[in-house]
């Protein structure tokens, strides 16, 4: 899990930057949008075994005009697991960097939400000393529902599934296998505009 989310620690420094430097703009109050962060798990079929189940660690970040019905959806998420077999140690990690739209209901303090749209979905595996990694654009749909406590803060779970083959090699031998699959995990999060 360390190591997938030193992976994704550029694209997150980066999509914090962009949001430092538009932070103010995209805040006023003619705008909307939630930086949800993710922590759960990632299913991955059975190519993966014995590392198919994987942890997670992510952001959902979700803005635009407040006056749309739909916003802007700038996902990404990195998941790893590690295994002993036969006495070598195998990592496994996958990424995922999506784009789409996504809307937000609000009744109340509850937040249910849908979305979906494309991903750049990237995996590895690394087992001695050899590492096999391949990227694809997939896509994927996901939700859930949040809570907004007091002003901003947001609580809640997600959902989503993701769809992308790649090729790694295996034993000399090229061997198509899925690096989306199914996640789940806890939000927690702020939103603007505050939340009166």
């Amino acid at each position: 899990m360390r190591r997938a989310i030193l992976r994704m620690a550029p694209a997150l420094a980066l999509l914090f930057l962009v949001a430092g430097l538009v932070g103010p703009t995209i805040t006023r109050a003619d705008s909307k949008g939630n930086v949800n962060f993710i922590i759960g798990g990632k299913g991955l079929d059975s190519d993966w075994e014995p590392n198919e189940d994987q942890g997670e660690f992510g952001a959902e970040v979700t803005w635009g005009p407040a006056g749309w019905p739909i916003a802007f959806a700038t996902d990404i998420l990195a998941s790893s697991a590690a295994a002993d077999i036969l006495g070598v140690e195998v990592n496994d990690q996958s990424s995922e960097l999506a784009f789409g739209v996504r809307k937000i209901w609000e009744a109340g303090a509850a937040r249910p939400y849908i979305g979906g749209g494309v991903a750049k979905l990237e995996a590895q595996r690394e087992a001695n000393g050899v590492t096999r990694k391949d990227s694809t654009l997939g896509g994927w749909v996901g939700g859930g529902i949040f809570w907004r406590l007091g002003a901003r803060f947001n609580i809640g779970i997600a959902a989503r599934i993701s769809r992308g083959e790649i090729t790694l090699m295996s034993s000399g031998v090229p061997q198509d296998v899925e690096a989306g699959g199914s996640h789940a995990g806890l939000i927690l999060g702020w939103g603007w505009p505050a939340h009166k």
